[in-house]
C-alpha cells in the first residue's frame, strides 16, 4: 500500500484486536491496582488503525532509521502503547504486560525511553511529548535536506502523536504547534483524543476553546472524525499524508473508557482501576471473555503480528534503497553512517581556539560564541538556536542560514520567545536521532525549560543548553532577570552537568566536555560581563583542562600545605585569586580552586578529590547565587540569600558583598583571625 491510501480492512476482525487492546488496558490496571484505564479503552480504535494500518514500523528491530515515528504525550495512557507493542511482536512479552508499574517491569506508569522495546520517548508531563514530535519532526526535514537526493529518499517518513485533552490545555502545546505550522511540518500527525473528561470532570469546567480553529490559525490542516469509526480514522490519516507542507490535527471524539456500562464518560475512570466488577461488566458488554484476565485470541496474534513480516519487508526496501544510495553518493552515505553512530570528525578538538591571557578579559558568553563558531565549522550536524536571543546568547552559526518553511539546509534554528517549546523540541531532536543540539536562553528563564531538561537527563540525552546573563551581574534589568537559585535548581537535577566556567579558556573546555558526553545534557552558565581571562604561566597554577576533572587546583598556596582553600565558580573565580593576594599578603598560604562542575567532580576518584580538596584544611565557598549545596564542600560560602538589584552590575556586586574585602574577611573569620 503506498502514502495516502486508505487500506482494506476487515470489521469484524478490527474489532476483535481493538478490543482486546482494551481488555489487556483493563486488567493491567486493574492488577496493579493503580493506572489510567480511560483512555486506552477511549482511543485503542484509532491507534489500532494507525498502529496495524499506517504506521511504518519494524518490531524486529524497532532503531531503522526511517521507521515512522510514534510519540504518545498523552502518557498516562501509557497501557495502550505496551499493548501495541506487546500484540504486533515487539519485546513485550505478557510477563510484563501482567506487571505494569510494578518495580523493575518495562511497564512503568508512564513510558519512559526504551526504544529497542519500541518506546521512542518519556512525554513525563503533559504537553511534552506534543514539543518532542514537532522536535522529531524538524529533525527529519532537516535530515531529509541534508541527504536525500532525487531518486533516494532515504529520509521519507512521518512522526506520529497522540495527544489528550490535557496536551492542548498545556501552554507548551500552544508555542510547539505554532512552530510545527510556522515551518509547514508536513510529516507530523497529531491524533488529539478529544474525550472532554479529563480529572476534575469535564473539560469544560476549564477548557471551552474551539481547538481546531486554534489548529487552522497556525497553519495546521484540521480534521474531524468519529474516534470509534475506524473506517474515517484511516480517511483521516490518509488525507494527513497528502498534507503536503502543513502539519495535520485529526481532531478523534471519543468515549473515555468506552464500553464501561457505569463509567464511560466518567472522570473516575481517568486515573483509577475500574473494578472488578465493571471490568467484568464491560467485557460483557464487549462480547469479551470474562476470565482468564488477559486473555488474547490467538486470531488478534497473527493479524497484529504480521506487522513483523511487514516491517522486515519494508526496511528491506529502504535498505536496498539505500545500497544503491551508497553506490551513487559514497561520500554522503558514509558521511550518513558516521552521524548515525554518533562520531564526531576525527581532529574536531583542534578547532577550538586557545585565549591569551587579557586583564581586561572577556564575557563567557562570546567566549562561548568564539567556540560555537569554530566547531560549527568542523562539526556538520552541530546545529541549535535560541528563543529569540540569538545575540545576547552568542548562539548564531554564522555562514549558516536560518531554517525556514520549504528550506530546511539551514543550521539556526529561531524558535522565538518560546523557551517551553525549545526544551522540548531540542529533545525530540536529540532523540530522533544523529543531530547535535544545543539552545540558548538566558539563565532565569531555564526555569521555563525545566520539565524538559529534567526530561532529557532522565531519558541520558546529550542536549547542550546554553544559559547566559547567569548572575546579578546581569545588573541594569533588575532582580527579574538576575538568576538567584537557578545554579542551585539546576544541580538538583540528576545526570545534568552544570558547568559555570571561571575564564574563556575554561568556556573552550566546557564546550569539548558537552560534546563529548554522550549520556546526558549539558547546561554551559555564562556570564553576561567581561570576566579575566586568566594568566595561568606561573607556577602552581593549573590548565583550563582541569576542568574535565569537575574541580583543579588553579592556583597553589605559595607555600604547603595550605592554611585555606578558596572554592569558587564563573566570574567569582577572578574574585577568588584576587583575595588569594591579599591573604598570601597576610602570611595566609591560600589555594584557589576553580570548580566549574560539581558533577564530573564527583565521579572523580577519592584520591583525586581529597587531594584538590584535602580533608582538615577550612574551606570557603565563593559564588554569586544561594548557598544550597555547598556545604558539602565548605564550611563557610559567601553566597547571596536574597534577590537582586537594579544598577550598574559594578554597584550590585559591591553592594551585595561580592568584593575582595567581603571574601578576605570571611576567610579570617573562618580562621579565627577577624
Amino acid at each position: 500500500m503506498r502514502r495516502g491510501e486508505v487500506p482494506p480492512m476487515d470489521p469484524e476482525r478490527d474489532a476483535l484486536c481493538v478490543n482486546a487492546i482494551r481488555a489487556l488496558a483493563m486488567d493491567a490496571v486493574e492488577q496493579a491496582r493503580s493506572g489510567h484505564p480511560g483512555m486506552p479503552m477511549g482511543m485503542a480504535d484509532a491507534a489500532y488503525v494507525l498502529w496495524r494500518y499506517f504506521m511504518r514500523h519494524n518490531p524486529r528491530n524497532p532503531l531503522w532509521p526511517n521507521r515512522d515515528r510514534f510519540v504518545l504525550s498523552a502518557g498516562h495512557g501509557s497501557m495502550l502503547l505496551y499493548a501495541l507493542l506487546h500484540l504486533s511482536g515487539y519485546d513485550m512479552p505478557m510477563e510484563e504486560i501482567r506487571r505494569f508499574r510494578q518495580w523493575g517491569s518495562a511497564t512503568p506508569g508512564h513510558p519512559e525511553y526504551d526504544p529497542h522495546r519500541g518506546v521512542e520517548v518519556t512525554t513525563g508531563p503533559l504537553g511534552q511529548g506534543f514539543g518532542v514530535g514537532v522536535g522529531m519532526a524538524l529533525a527529519a526535514r532537516m535530515l531529509a535536506e541534508r541527504f536525500n537526493r532525487p531518486g533516494f529518499p532515504v529520509v521519507d517518513h512521518f512522526v506520529y502523536v497522540i495527544a489528550s485533552d490535557g496536551d492542548m490545555m498545556e501552554g507548551i502545546s500552544h508555542e510547539a504547534a505554532s512552530l510545527a505550522g510556522h515551518w509547514g511540518l508536513g510529516n507530523l500527525i497529531v491524533l488529539y483524543d478529544d474525550n472532554e473528561v479529563s480529572i476534575d470532570g469535564p473539560t469544560d469546567l476549564a477548557f471551552t476553546e474551539d481547538v481546531a480553529a486554534r489548529f487552522r490559525a497556525y497553519g495546521w490542516q484540521v480534521l474531524e472524525v468519529d474516534g470509534h469509526d475506524r473506517a474515517a480514522v484511516a480517511q483521516a490519516l490518509a488525507e494527513a499524508q497528502r498534507a503536503g507542507d502543513r502539519p495535520t490535527l485529526i481532531v478523534c471524539h471519543t468515549h473515555l473508557a468506552y464500553g464501561s456500562p457505569h463509567k464511560q464518560d466518567k472522570a473516575e475512570a481517568h486515573g483509577a482501576p475500574l473494578g472488578a466488577e465493571e471490568v467484568r461488566r464491560t467485557k460483557e458488554r464487549l462480547g469479551w471473555p470474562t476470565e482468564p484476565p488477559f486473555h488474547v485470541p490467538e486470531a488478534v496474534y497473527a493479524h497484529m503480528r504480521a506487522l513483523v513480516d511487514l516491517g522486515a519487508g519494508w526496511e528491506a526496501e529502504w535498505r536496498a534503497t539505500f545500497a544503491r544510495y551508497t553506490e551513487a553518493h559514497p561520500d554522503l552515505a558514509a558521511e550518513w553512517e558516521r552521524w548515525w553512530r554518533g562520531e564526531l570528525p576525527e581532529g574536531w578538538e583542534e578547532a577550538v581556539p586557545i585565549f591569551p591571557p587579557s586583564a581586561d578579559g572577556m564575557a563567557t558568553r562570546a567566549a562561548s560564541g568564539k567556540v560555537l563558531n569554530a566547531l560549527a565549522r568542523v562539526i556538520p550536524h552541530l546545529v541549535g538556536g535560541s528563543a529569540d536571543l540569538m545575540e545576547s546568547t552568542q548562539t548564531y552559526l554564522h555562514g549558516f542560514p536560518p531554517i525556514r518553511r520549504g528550506d530546511f539546509s539551514g543550521r539556526n534554528i529561531h524558535f522565538g520567545v518560546r523557551e517551553h517549546a525549545m526544551g522540548a523540541i531540542l529533545n525530540g531532536m536529540s532523540l530522533y536521532g544523529p543531530w547535535r543540539v544545543y539552545g540558548g536562553t538566558f539563565l532565569v528563564f531555564s526555569d521555563y525549560m525545566r520539565p524538559a531538561i529534567r526530561l532529557a537527563a532522565l531519558m541520558r540525552r546529550p542536549v547542550i543548553y546554553v544559559f547566559t546573563h547567569d548572575s546579578i551581574a546581569v545588573g541594569e534589568d533588575g532582580p527579574t532577570h538576575q538568576p538567584v537559585e537557578h545554579l542551585a535548581a539546576l544541580r538538583a537535577i540528576p545526570n545534568l552537568w552544570v558547568i559555570r566556567p571561571a575564564d574563556a579558556n575554561e568556556t573552550a573546555e566546557a564546550w569539548k566536555a558537552a560534546l563529548r558526553r554522550t549520556d546526558g545534557p549539558v547546561a554551559l552558565i555564562l556570564t553576561r560581563q567581561k570576566v579575566p581571562v586568566l594568566d595561568r604561566a606561573g607556577e602552581g597554577w593549573g590548565p583550563a583542562e582541569g576542568l574535565h576533572r569537575g574541580a583543579y587546583i588553579l592556583a597553589e598556596a605559595g607555600r604547603l600545605p595550605p592554611a585555606l582553600v578558596l572554592i569558587a565558580t564563573g566570574s567569582e573565580v577572578a574574585l577568588a585569586v584576587e583575595a588569594r593576594r591579599v591573604l598570601e599578603a597576610e602570611g595566609i598560604p591560600t589555594r584557589v580552586v576553580s570548580m566549574p562542575c560539581w558533577e564530573i567532580f564527583e565521579a572523580q576518584p577519592e584520591d583525586y578529590r581529597r587531594s584538590v580538596l584535602p580533608p582538615g584544611i577550612p574551606r570557603l565557598a565563593v559564588e554569586a547565587g544561594v548557598p544550597d549545596g555547598w556545604f558539602r564542600y565548605a564550611e563557610a560560602v559567601v553566597g547571596l540569600e536574597r534577590f537582586g538589584a537594579s544598577a550598574p552590575y559594578p554597584e550590585v556586586y559591591r553592594r551585595l558583598g561580592f568584593t575582595v574585602e567581603r571574601v578576605v574577611d570571611a576567610a579570617r573569620r573562618l580562621l579565627g583571625r577577624s
